[in-house]
């Protein structure tokens, strides 16, 4: 059964003109999304304010006990 799946999707990208080139945009569109974007918008903070893991792993721990005000 997996074999099948396997020769139909296979012979259908290999048959692919338009589809080739919408799967090379998308990845395209998914590699900006997850890597360039994660640089510019979401700074890895711990790393800038803290020194050692120690330090990080302190102040997660504090975050996520210290009480809602």
């Amino acid at each position: 059964m997996l074999k099948i799946i396997y020769h139909f999707y296979r012979d259908g990208f290999r048959n692919m003109k338009l589809g080739k080139r919408l799967w090379v945009f998308i990845a395209v569109k998914l590699f900006i999304l997850f890597v360039v974007v994660k640089y510019f918008f979401f700074p890895n903070i711990l790393e800038e304010k803290f020194n050692n893991d120690e330090q990080r792993s302190d102040y997660v721990l504090q975050q996520l006990t210290q009480g809602k005000k």
